[in-house]
């Protein structure tokens, strides 16, 4: 059983009379275990449970298709399944896979204003552009409490490999106070990290990597559900259901997709459309760009016009990088080998890519929008981010030494700026205006601004 950060977000909903008004939505992408943490609190927090799944259960989809009376919807869903216990005020009732039914969403606006049950969904795909046209009454606005859920972070890999609490206190307070890590610990870690790149946070893979150890296995795993979302990709274009997938727009989704590495292998990281071969153009492809944005699978990260506050005012939104949004499906979509070499630290060229990628994964995880900063001239940081209520750089770097465009921008006063979090292999130092930190610590950037 993989223990999740999620678990504490539903039960403060139950526990809070003002957000518990509302229904609470899970939104996230497929596999990385929204069903599981859902059955596990209703068991523990509520005396009784009502599970839907639409995915499973099609012929139920057909209760929503009338009007949406809460005690209409309750008596045809007994007698098609007649186990269930209907018992107000101690009642959860599940809404898995509501991407299904665009009905029973919009059922929630019922069940709220009735009261009597309190009611949690889960989808994939609600994000994105078209749900629920002609396909249902539309999105209930006002009544849900909309959350979402991301594959496993280092922290909770940590724990599912059953590492000690004191030992992730101890790193979290060397953080705090900046003090060295011990050498056991900082080269167990590190380990320990390379390992979360190859797995990433897909409940699946962790698993079968836990039981195993055997990267071939977790490899395959990967490779399973990556065809599992690109057959999603056809299936959910299709949003009026009698009417022909767009093909068009899944060839240009599908190209953009899978131009990713390639996309990140490049000096300059920046998406260049132009790369996508023949009508590669921002007009031609935006809409698929969009598209796997809205769906989850990737991250964006923005060019700024300027070093100041607050970072979206400043966005370009034409100019970006795009990153891969879990560790694992990025290496599986290199080559086999890629593992093996990063596991074993030999990879070179590419290494920037992926821990740079792992850096845009973390800040995600943690509901933090994604800039960096380019110039013409050449200048450029990885990513700019708020730390401690101040703007600060972010490099991920091989070396503790001073970056050029890191300088550059700290010794400049018209950028006002005055700190360069630094990322490597290394271990925590400061170097006047640097913070060096070994990537592990990534995690540790959720609670500080």
């Amino acid at each position: 059983m993989l223990k999740r950060k999620i678990m504490n977000t539903l039960i403060e909903w139950k526990n809070n009379t003002l957000v518990k008004k509302k229904a609470l939505v899970i939104k996230g992408l497929r596999q990385i275990g929204k069903t599981f943490i859902v059955r596990q609190f209703a068991t523990e927090n509520y005396d009784n449970q009502i599970y839907i799944n639409f995915k499973m259960n099609n012929d139920l989809k057909s209760v929503f298709d009338e009007n949406l009376n809460v005690d209409r919807i309750l008596l045809d869903i007994s007698a098609k399944m007649p186990n269930i216990k209907l018992i107000p005020y101690k009642t959860i009732i599940i809404f898995d896979e509501i991407q299904e039914c665009a009905n029973a969403r919009a059922s929630i606006k019922s069940f709220v204003e009735d009261g009597r049950y309190d009611v949690i969904a889960t989808g994939s795909m609600l994000g994105i552009r078209g749900y629920n046209k002609k396909k249902g009454q539309g999105v209930p606005t006002g009544s849900e409490h909309i959350i979402y859920m991301y594959p496993l972070d280092f922290e909770e890999f940590l724990w599912a490999k059953g590492i000690s609490d004191n030992v992730i206190t101890y790193l979290k307070e060397c953080f705090i106070n900046k003090k060295q890590i011990s050498n056991a610990i900082h080269t167990s870690m590190l380990r320990y990290f390379r390992e979360y790149i190859c797995v990433g946070g897909l409940p699946e893979a962790v698993n079968i990597f836990l039981n195993t150890g055997d990267m071939n296995q977790v490899y395959e795993q990967q490779n399973d559900i990556l065809e599992e979302y690109k057959d999603d990709f056809g299936k959910h274009l299709d949003i009026n259901e009698n009417e022909n997938v767009d093909q068009l727009l899944l060839a240009r989704i599908l190209k953009v997709f899978n131009s990713i590495p390639s996309q990140l292998a490049k000096e300059n990281k920046k998406f260049q459309f132009s790369k996508l071969g023949h009508n590669g153009r921002s007009s031609n492809y935006k809409e698929a760009v969009q598209w796997l944005i809205d769906a989850g699978l990737i991250i964006p990260c923005y060019n700024l016009s300027a070093l100041q506050l607050p970072l979206d005012g400043y966005k370009i939104e034409s100019t970006f990088k795009l990153y891969m949004a879990d560790s694992g499906l990025f290496i599986s979509m290199l080559e086999r080998t890629t593992a093996g070499k990063i596991l074993s630290d030999e990879l070179q060229i590419y290494k920037g890519a992926i821990y740079e990628n792992m850096v845009a994964d973390a800040f995600s995880k943690m509901n933090r929008k994604l800039y960096y900063y380019h110039k013409d001239s050449g200048l450029e940081i990885d990513f700019i981010t708020v730390f401690k209520d101040e703007l600060s750089l972010v490099e991920v770097k091989a070396t503790t030494g001073k970056s050029k465009a890191a300088s550059t921008i700290l010794n400049d006063k018209k950028y006002n700026v005055n700190k360069c979090i630094k990322f490597g292999s290394y271990n925590i130092s400061t170097n006047d205006k640097y913070l060096n930190l070994p990537y592990y610590l990534l995690f540790l950037f959720k609670d500080i601004n």
